[in-house]
């Protein structure tokens, strides 16, 4: 019996996934994949994918995927994009691998135009090393390297990803803020990224806000609320 709450472009035999439960990698990765069959580009789509929680994906979809080390994502598509115009490149990531150790990748692209799409998933911490703090870890959060909270004082304040591209990159560009917690909306927003690049207009860039249970410490309940 066909599966219809599963996309056509996972590959079905990789599922359940290896996501811890409530995190929000799963409801991005379908409305992604959702986002792809409606657009009919399955068999022209390259997926990267980065080090972090995120590698987790490498075989999620039935199409050619790469997964990169840490922070390198962005450039491996980009590369890719301009060996292979015809594709519909994909770099998947979060918040550590796209605004800090491959932040010069995130800005250099932008500031290109490159035509590739970009999601970004953002938890607020590093998730998979523990739950350490990171470039979007909010003012007063506690993670494992801020047991007290973040002091901004300290640290600096939470990096804003999609203000950021917005205000270098040339036009043509897409940019959205989308949540697990609407994923309607966030489906809408993946398929106008994809269709930007589709088109040929420019870089796109969805930043995905998601949860983290296990790392936020949090129940059902208080993961949604934080969200």
């Amino acid at each position: 019996m066909e599966n219809k709450s599963m996309p056509t472009s996972w590959r079905k035999e990789t599922k359940p996934h290896r996501f811890c439960p409530g995190c929000g990698h799963g409801i991005a990765l379908k409305a992604l994949g959702e986002a792809v069959d409606e657009l009919g580009i399955l068999d022209r789509v390259l997926y990267g994918c980065d080090i972090g929680c995120s590698l987790l994906s490498w075989d999620f979809f039935n199409v050619d995927s790469i997964q990169t080390h840490h922070g390198r994502t962005i450039p491996l598509i980009v590369g890719a994009k301009r060996a292979r115009p015809e594709v519909i490149g994909i770099a998947y990531m979060g918040d550590g691998g796209g605004y800090a150790i491959g932040a010069q990748h995130l800005v250099n692209t932008a500031m290109r135009g490159d035509r590739i799409t970009a999601i970004l998933a953002n938890n607020t911490l590093y998730a998979m090393t523990g739950g350490q703090l990171a470039p979007t870890t909010l003012p007063g959060q506690k993670t494992g390297t801020t047991p007290y909270g973040r002091d901004v004082e300290k640290t600096g304040s939470p990096l804003l990803g999609p203000e950021l591209v917005a205000a270098i990159a040339p036009k043509g560009t897409y940019v959205a803020r989308g949540t697990v917690g609407d994923y309607n909306q966030l489906k809408r927003y993946l398929k106008k990224a994809l269709r930007n690049q589709l088109e040929g207009r420019g870089f796109s860039f969805v930043e995905v806000l998601s949860t983290c249970p296990t790392n936020w410490r949090t129940n059902a309940k208080e993961t949604w609320g934080f969200l």
